[in-house]
């Protein structure tokens, strides 16, 4: 049911006013607020309280950067330890003591294979500016330039990154499919849409006509993220290891929304057991404040001094802040237990999937949840997209936007991803609580039942 809290006048005219102002003076390249029109003023946890008084259950967590949810205790200790502490907030790439926890911890939890011949790259505060360095690194280490990407990435906003994001344009990239079952690119799905895309890489990587020189590296997202919440096949992401490996390409692992357990392992490769070469790593490992990392192979270590920097690469604060949160989940056992909750997640989700034909694919690991919805006229007619039945069905955007909204309206927060913005994405922080987890799957089915019961409607009145 919608959230229908009487709000005070005076807290309407603040909101509204917030909000209009924004829109006056930020620019059109501003995303959350448009769909997301709150103005938070409180939070703890999972739950944000916006100027106007109404509450909400936050399932985007910073993108997936929150971890820990909201001002989470030990994270506010970490940074109130630093600032009375009377250490320099900023410090360029000096060492401090703060530094050395951060890359203490950072190290004790990387896959130990990485970690006793890692090297460590703080970069600009975005994940974008360390996916800059990580392909940087591999250029400079191979003295190659290409680079292989997938259908469907997305690795941040700067040239370098959307160079190898799924919309890029005029690029020295080669673009290669990543296996889903829902909408595979080769209408298998599964093992058989797997390997068929693993043999399509080898086959282009071997054919001396192929048109694609031996690259520099290969950059993968374990799950991609806003391509709609699909996560690469174990099988499939052993054989991109193999494939590089073979053939001396460094594999970067982009681990910028996935790590620090977000999918029910710290980092999203140890599903697979690989060891990737280069790690990306943002979001979640700041503990909520900018930082960006990139975690290597000693091998690679060729670069000369000042190859990569930048000014705020010494956040003190967030290196603090990460360092608490990268112990709170190891210590808590907090990647086992969003594996555990998310599998229940997932499971009821599906429920709801069977029941209602808006939902095309529900997927996911960990917390890290999407639910593709579809045209619901088609989609009760439509298959799963294996090869053995009808193709899947169309997409809509419209509807997904408008299941947005309802749960906006219901009191919880999502945001949308995919090819054609029609997967819901649901990213809560690690510590949800089973009660917090069937009050956001509550307010989620009752926003699709409208949403769905309003574009039927509507569907019926045009017919």
């Amino acid at each position: 049911m919608a959230v229908t809290k009487t709000i005070p006048a005076a807290a309407t005219v603040v909101h509204e006013g917030i909000l209009r102002r924004q829109a006056q003076r930020e620019s059109a390249a501003r995303t959350y607020a448009r769909s997301l029109p709150i103005v938070p003023v409180r939070a703890r946890g999972l739950t944000v309280e916006g100027a106007d008084g109404r509450r909400y259950l936050d399932c985007l967590s910073g993108a997936g950067t929150l971890a820990l949810g909201h001002n989470h205790p030990v994270v506010l200790e970490a940074i109130r330890k630093v600032l009375d502490s009377g250490a320099p907030l900023h410090v360029l790439d000096l060492a401090t003591p703060v530094k050395d926890a951060f890359v203490t911890e950072l190290f004790t939890n990387l896959p130990p294979e990485l970690a006793a011949h890692a090297r460590i790259q703080f970069c600009g505060p975005a994940g974008t500016d360390a996916v800059e360095a990580a392909l940087k690194l591999a250029r400079t280490a191979t003295g190659r330039e290409g680079v292989l990407a997938f259908t469907g990435a997305y690795h941040g906003m700067t040239e370098g990154a959307l160079a190898v994001s799924g919309g890029a344009r005029d690029v020295r990239v080669t673009r290669l499919p990543f296996p889903q079952d829902y909408r595979c690119p080769f209408g298998l799905g599964g093992e058989r849409g797997a390997e068929t895309a693993a043999r399509w890489t080898e086959s282009l990587l071997d054919d001396p006509r192929g048109g694609v020189p031996r690259p520099a590296a290969m950059i993968v997202e374990p799950v991609q993220g806003e391509g709609g919440v699909l996560p690469a096949p174990d099988a499939w992401l052993r054989r991109m290891r193999r494939i590089t490996a073979d053939r001396s390409v460094p594999l970067i692992a982009d681990e910028v929304q996935t790590g620090v357990g977000r999918t029910g392992s710290f980092w999203a490769v140890q599903h697979s057991g690989i060891v990737p070469d280069v790690m990306v790593l943002s979001k979640a490992v700041g503990g909520s404040l900018p930082l960006a990392v990139i975690v290597y192979h000693e091998d690679l270590d060729v670069w000369h001094p000042g190859a990569h920097a930048g000014t705020f690469r010494g956040n003190q604060l967030a290196m603090a802040a990460g360092t608490a949160t990268l112990a709170f989940v190891r210590e808590n056992g907090l990647a086992e237990r969003a594996a555990l909750l998310g599998a229940r997640m997932l499971a009821r989700l599906k429920g709801l999937a069977a029941e209602h034909p808006c939902v095309g694919d529900v997927r996911g690991r960990g917390l890290m949840i999407g639910v593709e919805i579809v045209d619901p006229v088609a989609g009760a007619r439509a298959g799963a997209g294996d090869g053995t039945g009808p193709a899947p069905a169309p997409a809509d955007a419209a509807l997904a936007r408008a299941v947005r909204r309802a749960c906006l309206d219901r009191g919880l927060i999502v945001e949308l991803g995919g090819r054609d913005g029609a997967v819901v994405r649901l990213l809560p922080p690690l510590i949800l609580t089973d009660e917090q987890a069937e009050a956001v799957l509550d307010r989620f089915a009752d926003a699709l039942a409208a949403a769905e019961r309003a574009a039927l409607a509507s569907a019926g009145r045009s017919r």
